[in-house]
Order: structure tokens, then C-alpha cells, then sequence
């Protein structure tokens, strides 16, 4: 390889229009309170992106304005020419937040049942998503009959089952055992290497943002803003014994320390 190639690659990559780009965002409540202030922030294509910081900081905050449930007090987020901006969004929460009256297949069909898809198509569509992220011959189970790992699984194929250019996560494995949190980190990362969805995600764990990120933005609080940016150079799906490498221990160690900054600023 040209030596000049690696530079000439990333120069390429960096012509290419990010995803969203948010311009000096800031967002106050009603109450007085500042929950994020001049916030700067491009979403490019193809990167799987954290954003870690202490409770407070408005990770959460950031991810609902970028999904458009919440609106700025200042500042701007767009979108680029000919994107459909936040119809190409796919949102999973903490909470799987599935009807427990309906099987998992009819969970994963709504989002197609009000935009009114096709019956056939809906059905086939919710089966793939289904299928995609490891529960085929699970579609009429009911959320009762699911472990917790199984419904987040649920909630994750019935982001996707819209086809979005956009999924954003907001700490949805926050509350699961630690092997099944890494079981699904394994599988998150094959379905963002396979699809080609681009992936937001908000977390408490610089473990668990060094595994998953190509890059992790680390937030100080009061108010929030992003402190910090780090890139991870490791391949996706990541290499068996990753977790327990050298390499993994360094980047960890700087995060940690780049957090340890953020909250002491």
C-alpha cells in the first residue's frame, strides 16, 4: 500500500456529507435549567458512535433532539439534501417498552401497520428483522414468555424492521446481566458491520463504549457538552479476545481518563 494512501482514504471520507450535523444546540426545560449548551456535533456515515458521560449530562437530552422529540432552545440540527431526516430514524429505549398483549411479531410489525404497509409485507418484513437479530421461531411468543435480553432483541428488530439510515440507542442494555450485555454487544456489532445502519449510542460504561464505538464522545455536565472525542481503530465484529487484549486495556484506560477530566471539569 502507498504510503500516501491511509491520508488519502481519510481525506475522501471526510468529503463526504455527514449523516446530521448539529450547529451550537443548547436545550433549556422549563424549569430554568440548562441541560446542554453550544454543542457542535457531525454524525458521519458508516460509524457507530457513543456518547458516555456521569448521569446529568444530557446524553439522553442529545439523543431525543437529535430524534426530533424534543426542539433546541438554540442552535440547529440538519440533515442533508434529499435525506429523510427523521423518518429515517429507528429509536430503542432503555426499556423494551413492547405490548405485552401482542406476540413479538405483531411488536415488530407496528411501525409498518401505521405507515399502513402492505399486510404481506409487513409480515415478511417483522419475520427478517425477527430473523436478524437471532429470534426466528420466536414470532408468536408474547413479551411475558421472553427473557430480557429476548424483548430488547424485540425492541432492536422493531427499530430496524423501518429500514432506517439511523438507530439510536439509548442505554438499552443498562439493565441486563453482564453475559447476556455482552452477547448483545457481539450481535449489535455483526448487525451494524451487515446493515450499514448507522448507530448512535448513549452509555454509562466506558467498557462497554470501547468495545462497541469507531468513536466515543465524552460529555461533562452542567451544563452539557462534549469534552472529549476519541477514536477506536479496531475491527468490527471485533476479534475473538478482543476484551481481554492489551489494546482494549489502553483504550479503556484513556477513556476512563478522559471521563475522569469531564467530570472534574
Amino acid at each position: 500500500m502507498s504510503p500516501d494512501l491511509p491520508e488519502m482514504l481519510a481525506a475522501a471520507r471526510m468529503e463526504v456529507p455527514p449523516l446530521v450535523l448539529l450547529q451550537g444546540v443548547a436545550r433549556r426545560f422549563a424549569s430554568g435549567t440548562l441541560a446542554l449548551s453550544g454543542v457542535d456535533l457531525a454524525i458521519g456515515a458508516g460509524e457507530f458512535l457513543s456518547i458516555l458521560g456521569p448521569s446529568g449530562c444530557g446524553k439522553s437530552t442529545l439523543l431525543r433532539l437529535i430524534a426530533g422529540l424534543l426542539d433546541p432552545s438554540a442552535g440547529r440540527v440538519d440533515w442533508p439534501a434529499g435525506h429523510p431526516g427523521r423518518r429515517g430514524i429507528g429509536f430503542v429505549f432503555q426499556d423494551a417498552t413492547l405490548m405485552p398483549w401482542a406476540s413479538a411479531l405483531a411488536n415488530v410489525r407496528l411501525p409498518l401497520r401505521l405507515a399502513r404497509v402492505a399486510r404481506a409485507e409487513q409480515e415478511a418484513r417483522a419475520e427478517a428483522a425477527l430473523a436478524a437479530v437471532g429470534l426466528k421461531g420466536f414470532e408468536r411468543a408474547f413479551p411475558r414468555e421472553l427473557s430480557g435480553g429476548m424483548r430488547m432483541r424485540v425492541s432492536i428488530a422493531r427499530a430496524l424492521v423501518t429500514r432506517p439510515s439511523l438507530l439510536l440507542m439509548d442505554e438499552p442494555f443498562a439493565a441486563l446481566d453482564e453475559l447476556t450485555r455482552h452477547r448483545l454487544n457481539d450481535d449489535l456489532l455483526a448487525l451494524w458491520a451487515e446493515s450499514g445502519v448507522n448507530v448512535v449510542f448513549v452509555t454509562h460504561s466506558v467498557f462497554e463504549s470501547v468495545y462497541l464505538s469507531s468513536r466515543i464522545l465524552v460529555m461533562a455536565a452542567r451544563p452539557g457538552r462534549i469534552a472529549a472525542e476519541l477514536r477506536v481503530e479496531a475491527p468490527a465484529p471485533r476479534p475473538p479476545g478482543f476484551r481481554t487484549s492489551a489494546a482494549y486495556a489502553a483504550l479503556c484506560r484513556d477513556t476512563s481518563e478522559a471521563l475522569e477530566r469531564a467530570m472534574a471539569a
